[in-house]
């Protein structure tokens, strides 16, 4: 993990491998952003120009580099476009500069350590840079070649190892816990992001719920995993059913965070199918290639309860990860076939890759016994969320309005993109089945919206539940940008925890 200071040097005499500045968009060529000044005054006020001619716009991500002035220590200078300018009177938003930080930390790759002079007008500003940073130089490379000791591969170079946030105050209590908190989120959802990375023959349900049992222990955080023939005994056919295919038997795990002084109970319920076939409704070819990723709403709700741990949160927190691989085999449910699920509630499965709102059921009746205050799910659920929202955008649906719009309020603050989604009560006829009492499956058009239908018949009833189908973020597979690596992106992550320090500040719900 790239390590992280708050720093009160001056720009010139800071021995670093680069110094990163900010670049804004004008209305008649880049404009250099507050927090370089002293970089500016090097190049005799002409730096804006300078970057001009080298092609620069301030445009969002862009990056370009140039040799430092004279008398700085530092021989590299990384100018990162912050987007258009703010208007008078107004400063750059959070999200901005953790896009800004973030591509600046991906161009550094190899660096031992950059000093970031990005603007900072308070301790929000600075938690934001941390983010970004820290996001940005995230890398996987537990697969490539051998490690060295700089944790570098001999395919690749290592992250950058260290950031200096100048213009910080290190001894200001709040710039102090916003740079905290920023490490101990990123660290948590970089742990996500290595979950959702790792190959389905090394992250299996067993593995998956060893891993959080190993980080439980580390964290005071109360665990139980129940196994093939705890879930057997206690009814959970919905899991079962998914996981009767594979080699490698499914698992429950319940992760149970509690504070002295919590007035609130949250619990957060993940889909963690640590591969997805589709059963013997086997997905194409060209669909299976990313499926490792299908348990990316386990792996948010199991880093998100470690975060909320850490930072000790007053609140409880209850998560269900809920994990079982889909494959097809001689023992796998077939399309006709009739689950008995742990609500009692019998479902007939008429396609077997609509698996992760079985599995889901089973944990959300398992989370509702305990009657929290609310519920929130993630999953990698539908592609036909990815088509309605594209692939950095995640659905919000809730059984409350007021729910959905705090989720979604919470999730832009944080700076993952959702959106509000609709609860048709239409849709609901089209899972009516002759046999059971509903089927897994709908009308295929609003298929998303009918998932969340299907999530809401095993809701407990009285209970506020929101349902974040995570499908088209989860996993980048084309190009970095920003903060956001190609492969496992940790989406959601932030977004419950800042739900649950919502929830024991009293402020949701």
């Amino acid at each position: 993990m790239t390590a992280l200071t708050l720093s009160t040097a001056a720009a010139p005499g800071l021995r670093a491998d680069a110094i990163v500045i900010g670049v804004a968009k004008g209305a008649k060529g880049p404009v250099v952003a507050p927090g370089a000044e002293a970089v500016d005054k090097a190049y005799d006020g002409k730096l804006a120009g300078v970057l001009e001619t080298l092609g620069a716009s301030g445009a969002e991500g862009e990056v370009t580099k140039l040799p430092a002035p004279a008398g700085f220590k530092t021989p590299l200078v990384v100018a990162v476009g912050l987007g258009p300018e703010p208007q008078k009177d107004s400063s750059f938003d959070s999200e901005s500069l953790r896009r800004a930080a973030g591509a600046a930390a991906r161009a550094l790759t190899g660096a031992k350590k950059a000093a970031f002079a990005l603007p900072l007008t308070d301790a929000a500003d600075a938690g934001a840079v941390a983010e970004g940073a820290l996001l940005g130089a995230y890398s996987f490379d537990a697969y490539k070649g051998t490690a060295g000791t700089d944790g570098a591969t001999k395919n690749g170079k290592a992250p950058l190892a260290e950031v200096a946030l100048l213009g910080g105050k290190p001894r200001d209590k709040a710039y102090k816990a916003a740079v905290e908190r920023a490490l101990t989120v990123t660290e948590e959802l970089n742990r996500a992001r290595d979950l959702v990375n790792t190959p389905p023959n090394d992250l299996y349900p067993e593995a998956f719920a060893a891993v959080a049992q190993a980080a439980a222990k580390e964290h005071g955080i109360k665990v139980q995993v129940l196994d093939e023939k705890a879930l057997l005994k206690g009814g959970y056919g919905g899991i079962l059913g998914v996981g009767g295919g594979s080699a490698t038997p499914p698992r429950l795990v319940k992760l149970s965070y509690t504070s002295s002084k919590a007035k609130k109970h949250l619990a957060l319920v993940g889909k963690g199918i640590t591969y997805d076939s589709g059963g013997i409704s086997l997905k194409p070819a060209g669909h299976n290639e990313t499926m490792k990723c299908d348990m990316s709403g386990a792996a948010a709700v199991f880093a998100a309860i470690v975060a909320v741990a850490r930072l000790g949160l007053e609140v409880n927190v209850t998560g269900w990860l809920a994990l079982a691989e889909n494959m097809p085999s001689g023992s796998a449910v077939r399309p006709g076939d009739v689950l008995r699920m742990y609500s009692g509630k019998t479902v007939e499965v008429l396609n077997t890759d609509a698996e992760g709102r079985l599995v889901l059921a089973d944990a959300l009746w398992a989370a509702s016994a305990e009657k929290p205050d609310a519920i929130v799910d993630v999953a990698t659920l539908t592609g036909a969320m990815m088509l309605a929202l594209g692939s950095r955008t995640f659905g919000v649906m809730a059984n409350d309005d007021a729910f959905r719009t705090a989720v979604y309020e919470a999730a832009e603050e944080v700076g993952e993109p959702a959106w509000p989604m609709p609860m048709p009560e239409h849709l609901r006829k089209g899972m009516d089945s002759p046999t059971a009492d509903i089927a897994n499956m709908g009308e295929r058009m609003g298929g998303g919206l009918v998932a969340g239908l299907f999530l809401r018949e095993f809701v407990g009833e009285g209970i506020t539940w929101a349902h974040l189908d995570i499908a088209g973020p989860a996993f980048n597979d084309g190009g970095p940008f920003g903060y956001t690596p190609k492969g496992g992106t940790g989406t959601a992550v932030r977004t419950l925890v800042r739900l649950a320090e919502l929830t024991a500040a009293g402020d949701l719900g």
